[in-house]
């Protein structure tokens, strides 16, 4: 899994006044636990770009008064209005202790199913795992090529590694569901042998004449 490295300070003043002077001056407050004891600090708004606006998950490097730490982003607060990162709550990880995270799903492939009329229908958009965090993955793949109309994709069929999903293997990760504008679900087999067979019929149909 990709880091991102974020460099901040260490803060000793939290109450609200210092954290509105923090925030006029574009910084974020942040706090990391996980440790002996939480560290309160600040960094650059800007510094959480690739971070938090992204699509995939990754761990972060925090650099803070000379200072490392590894960890994993666990909440974060927006401003109703403005969407500015108001505060944010980092979990410290270590190598070779694993740890618990939210993974996005991508889905991948041209189902059978959607070509024929289905609609896809997305159960889960993240999953959780557990892993060593050399071992975590930046997203994981659901790929939906085969799924006919009425088929569904357990967790069990998604992509495997060296992490464990903290779901049921009869968790339902996503189906194909029928609409109005279902057409007869072949495969692609059929398909072939019927263009075929109206192929030769037509050509019959020319020789009569």
């Amino acid at each position: 899994m990709k880091s991102i490295t974020i460099t901040g300070s260490k803060r000793e003043s939290v109450g609200k006044k210092a954290t509105k002077a923090l925030r006029n001056a574009g910084e974020v407050p942040c706090v990391l636990y996980g440790g002996d004891e939480p560290v309160h600090f600040n960094a650059p708004e800007i510094a959480f770009k690739d971070l938090v606006y992204t699509p995939d998950a990754h761990t972060a490097t925090l650099e803070l008064d000379g200072n490392t730490y590894m960890a994993i982003l666990q909440d974060i607060q927006f401003h109703p209005v403005t969407d500015r990162i108001l505060h944010i709550d980092f979990y410290q990880i270590f190598e070779g202790k694993e740890v618990t995270m939210t993974i996005p799903v991508h889905y991948e492939g041209n189902s059978r199913g959607v070509r024929n009329g289905g609609v896809l229908r997305k159960t889960y958009r993240t999953l959780r795992v557990k892993a060593l965090p050399k071992n975590l993955p930046d997203y994981v793949v659901a790929d939906i090529t085969k799924l006919k109309i009425g088929d569904k994709l357990y967790i069990t069929g998604i992509e495997q590694g060296e992490w464990k999903y903290l779901h049921p293997d009869n968790t339902v990760v996503c189906q194909v569901r029928t609409s109005r504008n279902v057409v007869e679900d072949m495969d692609d087999e059929d398909e072939d042998e019927e263009t075929e067979g109206t192929e030769a019929t037509e050509q019959a149909a020319d020789a009569a004449e």
